[in-house]
């Protein structure tokens, strides 16, 4: 009878989708540590058998597995995927059109991430062999001249080969170089030097300020070199004679490198005082929780009506139970508020998922919760994939924002994600806005989704005054600046009474444009199909898509007449008229710009909330979660910017910048004001966000879905073309609408479809990449998903269109 042998199922990384699946590897009995389900491993991939890093996502048993390559060595000592995780890479697999790898990846913070090294150095007996071609003997004398094993990249490139030769292989094969590789981890564990007794230690005779640090240490049990020599007033010399006689040892200790650690955030006030109607919701959440269910509530208000305190309170009941929550914001810049309050409520028991860390800090982050050390995570969309095994609660704050939803492999939106785990969790998922996306306040309404309302502001503060500039009319009477004159009264004002201001622009730089006077040439990217902004700060000309950039001159490089205008606002010259507008007041500009280095938004908002500031300006990083007192006025200087895009959430997006920026007015016991600037004031969106009618926004936004078949009526599939060649990327866009009728109509024939001819995407050019689009309203079920799957497998075998990239984006925020 044949023995049973353990077969590993093993995503591997850089796999095509074409041919992804979890791949059969044998796993050796004799590996230590040994293959366990959510470890990485190292395997043999290809026909080349070249090493490939691989993550387990299942083991069985068989009778027979001949054939099959086995795992090389095990990476992880002990799992890193759970088995949700595990469950969850195969769900994103299905619904986001990525491979396993992707997937799981996802769970993992960057730094833990191995890179698989192959080095090459000259074989002993290398010099008895001949060498048939240059190449060769080029790579022989390179390597002969090496003190060490050298990189197979390395190799390559100093020899001016392809990245997929196959040289360094058929050397190896002549025994003329020898191989090695190895995993080395992108970023280390941090490590503290500690000191402690040795065991049965019997001290030699020691000098007094050995025997003083051996006298901490028998107290102390153990301490840090630094802290002996703090507390004995020794240098660390001192410390390491005392171990080279055996009185003491060394080891290491784990740290964590904690990005907040000096930060000061003060005392927390105690217990939370709910209004009646804040009690209510919270009451409701809290009963919706209490059924274990798994089921997702909307907690929708109206701006600076205490979502936060709700939710504080609910967190507070779900952690007495010993469960754990997860808290999402949409952007980095409204972290350092929200950490700010959990930390002051919570301390180190919180811990902080987003970008703007280093790799260090987000991997040391994660292990804090892995560990058990933290049970709230606060952070961007990524901490929906925190390691959390007993999860009670999600909220999604500002759940309409589309930073939620991936724009690149996979393409998964957060709010979907947090259905799954509290579902697997049999948790609570609230989302929370004061603008709900119109998909969940549907859901809410026809009783998909629990539906808490807290319609009035907080603490008897009112929603502010809302005025409507019409630009038109101010430049019937010669106004041609940013400002309109009431905006311009109403900031002086607010000004000499000691209040602060926030305006919003939403676009940085100076101007927006450059064009010739003579021939009208306008400057434009080489690599987007999209304008060019002028950047003061620089002198130069920069494209906000691929970061390209060139020195302003007058001349046209066109025409060659120096006619080079400017034309349009930005950021930075909003800022220079303020300073005129306003002389002695102190301007504080938030945009992309501003705030390029490491916590710049959080201490450029630390001293405006103290006062050293008069006015914001900036883009829509501005427009939400600010809470300041003694902002009593806000203004919004160009509305049309929002209102006009080029997809059906147009309105739905301009409604909602619009609402939360005119609420960051007039949240405290002073009443506030905003004034919205206009070229359209008959516009009835700009009506509804003065007056925050949300409920009146959707009855409108809804019948014009359902008559369109939008969202939440029908899902939206959008199939991207990207090539360099136009005609390449236009022909295949082509050829996929052509293959995807006729499957539907053969294999597909009971499913709902509406097409939209393939086009150019709305930026037709990025980084030098061509774009098209294929839209498909269908239902996103898992029919509609294997055929999408299919046809992606079947299109990348038309070799014609090899070059042209195309993937699949359900329901995507914003259309290509």
């Amino acid at each position: 009878m044949k023995p049973v042998v353990t077969v590993a199922k093993v995503a591997v990384e850089k796999a095509a989708y074409r041919y992804d699946r979890a791949f059969d590897y044998l796993a050796p009995e004799t590996l230590d540590p040994p293959v366990r389900t959510g470890c990485r491993v190292a395997v043999p991939f290809g026909r080349s058998n070249r090493k490939r890093q691989g993550i387990v996502l299942g083991l069985e048993q068989r009778k027979e597995a001949s054939g099959l390559k086995p795992v090389l060595s095990v990476l992880d000592r002990s799992p890193l995927l759970t088995e949700e995780a595990v469950s969850l890479t195969f769900w994103l697999k299905e619904h986001t059109f990525c491979t396993l790898f992707e997937a799981a990846r996802l769970f993992l913070p960057a730094g833990v991430f191995l890179r698989l090294s192959t080095r090459y150095s000259l074989a002993r007996d290398a010099a008895d062999r001949s060498i048939s071609d240059e190449d060769g003997r080029k790579a022989a004398a390179l390597l002969a001249r090496a003190k060490a094993p050298v990189a197979r990249e390395k190799i390559l490139k100093d020899l001016g080969l392809a990245a997929d030769s196959d040289l360094l292989e058929r050397l190896c094969a002549a025994g003329i170089l020898t191989r090695s590789e190895s995993a080395v981890r992108q970023v280390g564990d941090a490590k503290q030097k500690m000191v402690r007794c040795a065991e049965n230690a019997c001290p030699p005779k020691l000098t007094p300020k050995q025997a003083c640090v051996y006298g901490l240490l028998q107290e102390a049990g153990c301490a840090s070199v630094k802290e002996l020599c703090y507390f004995a007033g020794t240098t660390p010399s001192v410390v390491g004679a005392l171990v080279a006689k055996g009185a003491a040892e060394f080891y290491d200790l784990e740290v964590y490198r904690n990005p907040y650690a000096d930060a000061q955030y003060g005392e927390d006030t105690g217990q939370i005082t709910l209004t009646p109607e804040q009690d209510r919701a919270y009451r409701g959440l809290l009963g919706r929780y209490r059924e274990g269910k798994g089921g997702v509530s909307l907690l929708y208000g109206v701006t600076g009506s205490g979502k936060t305190s709700v939710f504080m309170r609910l967190i507070d009941d779900v952690r007495a139970d010993g469960r754990e929550v997860i808290v999402m914001v949409p952007e980095i810049s409204l972290t350092p508020q929200t950490i700010a309050l959990f930390r002051r409520r919570y301390g180190n028991s919180v811990a902080v998922f987003h970008s703007g860390l280093t790799l260090a800090e987000r991997l040391d982050e994660w292990k804090r919760v892995n560990n058990g050390d933290a049970s709230i995570v606060v952070g961007t969309r990524s901490a929906v994939f925190a390691p959390f095994r007993n999860l009670g609660l999600i909220i999604v704050d500002e759940e309409q924002e589309g930073t939620y939803k991936s724009e690149s492999s996979p393409r998964y939106h957060a709010r979907e994600v947090a259905k799954y785990r509290c579902a697997y969790h049999k948790a609570l998922l609230v989302l929370s806005s004061a603008t709900p996306s119109v998909e969940s306040y549907y859901s809410a309404l026809s009783g998909r989704y629990g539906l808490e309302v807290l319609p009035e502001r907080y603490g008897g503060a009112q929603l502010p005054e809302v005025t409507v500039a019409d630009m038109n009319l101010e430049r019937e009477r010669g106004n041609s600046g940013l400002l309109s004159e009431v905006l311009a009264d109403a900031l002086r004002e607010n000004l000499e009474r000691g209040r602060q201001s926030i305006l919003l622009l939403n676009r940085r730089g100076y101007n927006t444009f450059v064009s010739c006077r003579a021939c009208g040439h306008v400057m434009t990217c080489p690599n987007c199909s999209i304008s060019m902004t002028y950047h003061a700060a620089n002198n130069r000309l920069m494209c906000h898509y691929c970061g390209y950039s060139v020195p302003f001159t007058q001349e046209c490089p066109s025409c060659h007449e120096n006619e080079m205008r400017y034309a349009g606002y930005g950021t930075q010259r909003a800022e220079e008229q303020l300073g005129v507008l306003l002389p002695g007041a102190r301007i504080l500009r938030l945009d992309a710009d501003s705030t390029m280095t490491r916590f710049a938004y959080e201490k450029k908002l630390k001293r405006f909330r103290e006062g050293e500031y008069d006015v914001i300006v900036g883009t829509q990083m501005v427009a939400k979660g600010l809470d300041f007192e003694n902002v009593t006025l806000v203004g919004v200087l160009s509305a049309d910017q929002a209102l006009y895009g080029d997809d059906f959430r147009s309105y739905e997006r301009a409604f909602d910048l619009l609402t939360q920026v005119v609420g960051r007015s007039g949240r405290g016991r002073f009443a506030g004001r905003a004034v919205i600037q206009t070229f359209t004031p008959e516009n009835e969106i700009i009506a509804l966000a003065a007056r925050q009618d949300f409920p009146g926004f959707y009855r409108g936004e809804i019948a014009l879905r359902k008559a369109m078949l939008y969202p939440p009526f029908a899902d939206l599939c959008v199939v991207g073309f990207v090539g360099r060649s136009e005609e390449k990327v236009r022909g295949a866009s082509a050829a996929f609408l052509k293959l995807f009728r006729a499957t539907a109509r053969s294999k597909y024939p009971e499913q709902p479809l509406r097409v939209l001819n393939p086009s150019p995407a709305i930026v037709g050019k990025v980084s030098n990449r061509y774009r098209y689009k294929m839209i498909v309203k269908c239902r996103d079920n898992r029919v509609f998903r294997k055929m999408m799957s299919d046809l992606l497998i079947r299109f990348s075998d038309v070799r014609e269109f090899t070059e042209v990239t195309v993937f699949c984006d359900m329901n995507p925020d914003v259309i290509l």
